[in-house]
């Protein structure tokens, strides 16, 4: 069941959790915000793959974020972000008690998680984040856990120690040689299937481009690749179908068939005109 608050409702209510606050917001890299959060309802519930629905302040959009880490004994969620338009430059100017008017969530379908053997994860951006609580369930699961890590330099690359923590190996690949001997993830993936590690599945979380180039590079050695998809979204709820995406050739929600999916199976090319739609709106906002 989802929970959410909005500041606008009773407080009195007995099945609301009461306000959500914020109990830390600080920068992980350049443009990569950690936000964490007092929810304890809604943290009790959270799995890898869920995401949440927060507004900043009343006036801002209602923007989804996936929960990068919890803790159900403080009640604590913990998002990454990257900063990239208006909305999100307000989530990045919270401050320690700051009240969020908008905080829903558990949503979305969380990840199918079982023991496979040996799991690829690759991040990117506030993927890195991501991936950290994908890899920690899929360890207790008893898999071989692989973490890629891909940026364009070492100084972008946050969360190294909790990474290398939940993983049996790490690597890293970046654009300027600064950290890792490979300069692209895809460099990574061919030379692990070169030396014929028994990869079962794969996970990506990141940008557009990420997760369309690493179900190209994988779709060769029939591996699933599973992708967390990011198109527009409004309510959460599947009832605007502003964050319909094509899949298999059917037409699937993100907020509620997802927001995973296999990505040998995504209408690429449909999410990105999609993802474009905005940014005229997006642009001028920020200039506002």
């Amino acid at each position: 069941m989802n929970v959410s608050w909005d500041g606008e409702r009773h407080a009195h209510d007995p099945f609301e959790p009461g306000p959500v606050t914020v109990v830390e917001r600080k920068p992980l890299a350049p443009n990569i915000q950690l936000l964490t959060v007092h929810a304890p309802i809604v943290a009790a519930k959270i799995r890898p793959g869920n995401f949440v629905i927060v507004r900043a302040d009343e006036y801002a959009e209602r923007t989804p974020l996936t929960v990068a880490d919890w803790d159900r004994n403080q009640g604590t969620i913990s998002m990454v972000f990257m900063t990239v338009g208006t909305s999100t430059y307000k989530l990045s100017k919270l401050k320690k008690g700051d009240v969020l008017p908008t905080f829903a969530g558990p949503l979305g379908k969380a990840m199918e998680i079982d023991s496979w053997g040996t799991v690829l994860l690759i991040g990117g951006c506030y993927g890195i984040g991501i991936i950290y609580p994908l890899a920690r369930a899929l360890k207790e699961k008893g898999n071989r856990v692989i973490s890629l890590v891909e940026g364009r330099s070492e100084f972008l690359l946050y969360w190294r120690d909790r990474l290398e923590a939940v993983s049996d190996q790490t690597i890293y690949a970046t654009k300027d040689l600064s950290l890792g001997d490979h300069r692209d993830a895809a460099d990574v993936v061919e030379s692990l299937m070169k030396a014929g590690e028994p990869v079962q599945r794969v996970f990506v979380i990141g940008c557009t481009f990420l997760m369309y180039h690493m179900s190209q590079v994988t779709r060769p050695y029939g591996i699933k690749t599973i992708v967390s998809l990011n198109p527009i979204m409004i309510d959460g709820t599947g009832m605007c179908g502003a964050c319909r995406v094509s899949v298999g050739g059917q037409t699937r929600f993100a907020c509620v068939d997802g927001p995973d999916f296999d990505g040998h199976q995504v209408d690429w090319d449909l999410l990105l005109a999609r993802r474009k739609a905005y940014l005229g709106p997006e642009a001028e906002s920020v200039e506002r």
